[in-house]
C-alpha cells in the first residue's frame, strides 16, 4: 500500500467523522438525546446510563462503512 492510498483512506475517515459529527449535532439540537433502547437506572445515590440503542446504531453504520470501503 503506497502513501497515496493511505492518504485517501485517512481523508475518507475524516470526512466520515465530519458527517457523523454534523448528524449528531443536528440530532442534539432537535432534542433527541436518547435513542430507543437506551436504559437509565436511577438509584438513591447513583445513576447508570447504558446506551444500547447508540451502540447498535454505531455498529450498523460502522459495518456499512467498512463494507463499502472493502468492496473493490
Amino acid at each position: 500500500m503506497n502513501l497515496e492510498t493511505v492518504a485517501k483512506i485517512v481523508l475518507g475517515i475524516g470526512v466520515g467523522f465530519l458527517v457523523l459529527g454534523g448528524i449528531l449535532y443536528l440530532v442534539a439540537k432537535l432534542g433527541w438525546t436518547h435513542l430507543p433502547g437506551d436504559f437509565v437506572f436511577r438509584g438513591k445515590n447513583v445513576t447508570v446510563y447504558i446506551p444500547f440503542g447508540l451502540m447498535i446504531l454505531v455498529s450498523v453504520v460502522g459495518s456499512l462503512i467498512l463494507y463499502l470501503l472493502s468492496r473493490r
